[in-house]
């Protein structure tokens, strides 16, 4: 009889469970607040996992960032006054495109300057490559002894 009041038991409690359920609680009192925050956090690196957004991240500095944020958008602060009192908290490196300036210049182009040393490297590798081949040409002697290696190979492949 046991497991008969345990499989009632089991279906009451995943029958009624949901009723008990209510909606989430919103993150903040004004959502237009609250997706404004997010469109900022987005735009800035997490300092302590540097991988991820701000908005995505649930490190303890993220959230210290994020209630930062809110209350600069409650003081009526502009996007861009925030990003820049952020960048000038923590430096470009907190922007995830930070902006073009002779300090972030190899940010922006390094991969591509990467690309085309990396480019002209292959390139002249290849050219002393090809100088080597076209170079190492055989005397007559190492041709005919060539030769009678190619014409044994042939004996051999018939038996």
């Amino acid at each position: 009889m046991k497991p008969a009041w345990f499989l009632l038991f089991c279906l009451l409690s995943s029958v009624l469970s949901p009723l008990n359920a209510r909606e989430a609680a919103p993150l903040a009192q004004d959502e237009a607040v609250e997706k404004r925050m997010v469109t900022i956090s987005e735009e800035l690196r997490c300092l302590v996992c540097q991988n991820e957004s701000l908005a995505a991240s649930r490190a303890d500095l993220a959230q210290d960032l994020r209630r930062e944020i809110r209350e600069q958008i409650g003081q009526g602060k502009s996007d861009k006054e925030i990003l820049d009192f952020m960048t000038g908290r923590y430096g470009d490196f907190v922007r995830y495109r930070p902006p073009l300036k002779g300090t972030t210049f190899l940010l922006w182009f390094g991969p591509f300057l990467l690309l085309v040393a990396g480019v002209a490297a292959l390139v002249a590798v290849l050219r002393r490559r090809s100088r080597r081949v076209a170079a190492a040409e055989l005397s007559a002697e190492e041709q005919q002894q060539a030769e009678a290696l190619l014409k044994d190979g042939e004996g051999d492949s018939g038996k």
